[in-house]
């Protein structure tokens, strides 16, 4: 159901290269969703918001330094935005994760193509157009 499409390409190789890895642990979150097999996700949700916390604090570091080397004029309200996804996926409150799973990954997943969808359409495009 995610999938990094042409339409989200900055024209900057190595920030959409990682965008791309942004939609795939989305993607693995929404699996994980609609897999009945699976009927203890506990696990599986903290690994995925490990996960995108550790990815997104590196991709972020990667394309503010983008940023920074191109003297892009909105680096620190960029900045802000990035810390406060950061922050956003810090506050998951685990214990509430556990006692309602699905509502957890709903969550993530509303969180993450709301964050995917409307930062690179609207924020990181315009990188790219500097």
């Amino acid at each position: 159901m995610y999938q990094f499409k042409d339409e989200y390409r900055t024209g900057i190789d190595s920030i959409d290269e990682e965008h791309k890895k942004l939609f795939e642990i989305a993607d693995r979150a929404y699996v994980t969703l609609m897999d009945d097999f699976i009927t203890d996700k506990y696990d599986y949700i903290v690994d995925i918001l490990k996960e995108l916390k550790e990815y997104a604090a590196t991709h972020f570091k990667h394309e503010e330094e983008y940023m920074r080397g191109i003297r892009y004029k909105k680096l620190f309200s960029h900045k802000a935005l990035h810390e406060d996804f950061i922050e956003k996926i810090s506050e998951y409150d685990l214990d509430k994760v556990d006692e309602n799973q699905k509502q957890a990954i709903l969550d993530i997943l509303e969180f993450l193509n709301d964050w995917l969808v409307h930062h690179i359409l609207e924020e990181d495009k315009l990188i790219g157009q500097q």
